[in-house]
């Protein structure tokens, strides 16, 4: 009886300790709960680098003002003095407005070149968002991800130090050899080395929640509530292919490129018209008092027309260069194309894939493997079975709750980049 009550007060002290180390290993960092709505809307608000590249809008409306300015006028001011005091020869003022008339639809060229750069300015702003949401959103999920293995760490290492503990009192008691005790109490150590190193990577996950949303987390990191649920979903890639062609921001921009080419060609050959420089100028000379030749004073008035000599337009290189930069503006939408048309084929792969996998998952090969392990621990609580079968049992569950987590996990990294690749975005869970 009183080997009874001494086993029985043994588990209750090694209960006492599991509880105790558990919560040691589960309180490491403060989490503060954040869901994915909430964290997605603070990366669209507060991500310093999507904020910095708003500027870019700013700038290029700026110079669609700068593209609307006249060429300046020019004022100039002239002052004559002959010198000549005693032969009484006087003195003049000058001065002169002159003005460069812009020829051959120039400033238009500037405008409407200024404004489709503008218009790209915003679609690169668009895809810049498209991919930072898709990898915040990755971001989140490794942090699910992350929990999960933590969690299988940690109850694997509270499973297996239950058993250390019972095998060093077994010991201790003669029903089992000593050899067994130190193996089970090195295996603890072992996985309880694995919960440290999953704990860190879940930790290292978590501080680029805060980075991505522009948060300064000092005193505590996001830490996600949701599961891998709701990113089943059946698609047709012929019509993911099509959408990606109306929506995808990268093929708008190719497009936008290839009406900025035609702009800079107009552009070019705006410049190689003339443009003519008018003038107008008014002078006084004062009284002349000399006595050989006397002169009363005047004021004259100058108007003029001067046209350059355009030597500069039997070069052409410039208009050239701008019709090669058409050309190779088309050729880069077309290859956009075909690379979006293979990114989406290639996505769709991936998810039809990953959608197997997790299938097969749900055969029961995760509860198959728990019934496995219990039963071992079991027969070898009764002595029927050896160590080294329930290790290798444990080994097994683990390596099987891994892989669930792990096929959740790129089933839904595989949807994100399928709807990704289509410029689509139903991501909600």
């Amino acid at each position: 009886m009183k080997k009874y009550i001494k086993i029985g007060f043994s588990m209750a002290i090694i209960n006492l300790s599991y509880t105790l180390s558990a919560q040691k290993i589960d309180t490491l960092f403060t989490k503060s709960n954040i869901d994915y709505i909430t964290y997605i809307g603070l990366v669209g608000k507060n991500n310093l680098e999507y904020s910095a590249e708003k500027f870019k809008i700013k700038m290029a409306e700026a110079n669609i003002l700068s593209a609307r300015v006249f060429p300046d006028p020019e004022f100039g001011f002239s002052f004559t003095d002959n010198g000549q005091r005693r032969m009484n020869m006087g003195y003049g003022f000058g001065s002169e407005l002159s003005w460069t008339l812009e020829l051959g639809g120039k400033r238009k060229a500037r405008i409407e070149m200024a404004q489709n750069e503008a218009k790209l300015t915003r679609i690169l702003l668009e895809d810049y968002f498209r991919k930072l949401r898709s990898d915040a959103t990755l971001a989140y999920l490794t942090g699910i991800y992350n929990r999960y293995l933590l969690d299988v760490k940690l109850n694997s290492y509270q499973q297996m130090k239950k058993l250390a503990e019972a095998d060093s009192i077994r010991f201790k008691l003669g029903a089992i050899a000593q050899v067994n005790a130190r193996q089970s109490k090195l295996e603890a150590g072992t996985i309880l080395s694995e919960v440290y190193a999953a704990q860190a990577e879940l930790k290292s996950s978590l501080v680029n929640l805060s980075l991505f949303s522009g948060q300064r987390q000092r005193s505590s990191l996001f830490y996600p509530k949701e599961g891998f649920k709701g990113f089943d979903r059946n698609f047709l890639l012929q019509e993911l292919i099509i959408i990606a062609q109306n929506n995808r921001t990268d093929l708008k921009i190719a497009l936008q490129n290839k009406n900025i080419s035609q702009n800079i060609i107009k552009l070019s050959k705006a410049n190689r018209a003339l443009d003519l420089g008018l003038s107008l100028s008014v002078s006084y000379n004062s009284y002349v008092k000399n006595v050989i030749a006397p002169t009363p004073s005047f004021t004259a008035v100058n108007a003029g027309i001067s046209i350059p000599l355009k030597f500069s337009n039997n070069r052409s290189g410039e208009l050239r260069a701008s019709e090669y930069g058409k050309i190779q503006a088309e050729v880069l939408y077309e290859q956009t194309a075909l690379n979006i048309e293979a990114e989406v084929t290639q996505a769709f792969y991936n998810y039809k894939s990953a959608q197997k996998q997790l299938a097969l998952f749900n055969t029961g090969l995760l509860a198959e493997a728990k019934a496995i392990l219990n039963g071992k621990i079991y027969s070898y609580k009764r002595g029927e079975t050896s160590l080294l079968e329930v290790l290798e049992a444990h080994r097994t569950y683990n390596e099987v709750q891994q892989n669930y987590y792990q096929s959740l996990y790129q089933h839904a990294v595989a949807l994100v980049e399928l709807e990704k690749a289509a410029g689509i975005w139903d991501i909600n869970f």
